[in-house]
């Protein structure tokens, strides 16, 4: 979309400036000799679109962006459907496109819900928890975390009651950092397990549905290089699950 934005900016720049340099100066020449002088309806398109597009631009390449969650692998905390709010300035301020970092704001911190693109796809937009920073140990047996030797809390809170597939499903609560946050164990999905070490300016992501997740445990994604961090996701602004209706009640929730 970005990429996208940014050709449509271009081409408007360009014909702003073709109107400037060329048109105006026949516009005036046949305004001296008293002839009708009219703008073409391109020109003042163009004119009327151009600052528009351009505060968009900015809006969705340098702070907020919206992003839809097409699959299952944040539930519980996230489901199908849900539209969520990233802030890209968290991380810092980014060039659009190449998404190369030009200013640091903040650090991304273990236990932040974060979009990412893909390593193996960079066109296509993830997102997960981050448990593992550059040099950390991660350890991953049978749903349990260990990191840097020691464990991760978690303990039982219940099952899953919604209507996403998942009925049943065990919950657990986690603590990483200074938060807590649910996860999903579905018992009828296999645990995939993992031991290795973050390297230098790469990040280790998970799913909250631990069981049902494409994540930096298999080799399509791996660990994440800093430089494919889009953003902290922070919350939830519609969710819409077609065909279906809208579920206001989850309009305004927080991403923990």
């Amino acid at each position: 979309m970005s990429e996208v934005l940014l050709a449509l900016l271009l081409l408007l720049c360009a014909v702003a400036i073709f109107d400037r340099i060329v048109l105006r100066r026949k516009r005036k020449t046949a305004q001296a000799a008293g002839q009708p002088v009219t703008t073409p309806a391109v020109i003042e398109h163009a004119r009327s679109v151009l600052p528009v597009l351009l505060v968009v631009f900015v809006f969705r390449s340098f702070l907020f962006e919206p992003f839809r969650i097409p699959s299952a692998s944040m539930m519980p905390g996230l489901v199908e459907g849900d539209f969520i709010l990233v802030n890209k300035f968290t991380y810092g301020l980014r060039l659009p496109v190449v998404n190369t970092r030009i200013l640091s704001v903040g650090e991304p911190r273990r236990g932040d819900v974060v979009v990412f693109r893909s390593p193996s796809e960079p066109s296509k937009n993830l997102i997960k928890r981050l448990i593992g920073l550059p040099g950390d140990h991660i350890i991953v047996k049978d749903n349990r975390l260990m990191v840097n030797g020691t464990a991760i809390p978690q303990t039982p809170a219940g099952s899953y009651s919604d209507d996403y597939g998942f009925a049943g499903a065990p919950l657990e609560k986690e603590r990483i950092g200074a938060a807590d946050h649910l996860i999903m164990l579905a018992p009828a999905l296999t645990a995939r397990d993992f031991e290795g070490i973050v390297p230098p300016g790469h990040y280790f992501f998970m799913g909250d549905n631990r069981n049902d997740s494409a994540d930096s445990r298999f080799p399509d994604v791996g660990f994440v290089s800093e430089d494919h961090l889009v953003g902290h996701a922070f919350g939830i602004w519609m969710n819409w699950r077609i065909p279906g209706w809208p579920r206001f009640e989850r309009v305004g929730l927080r991403i923990r």
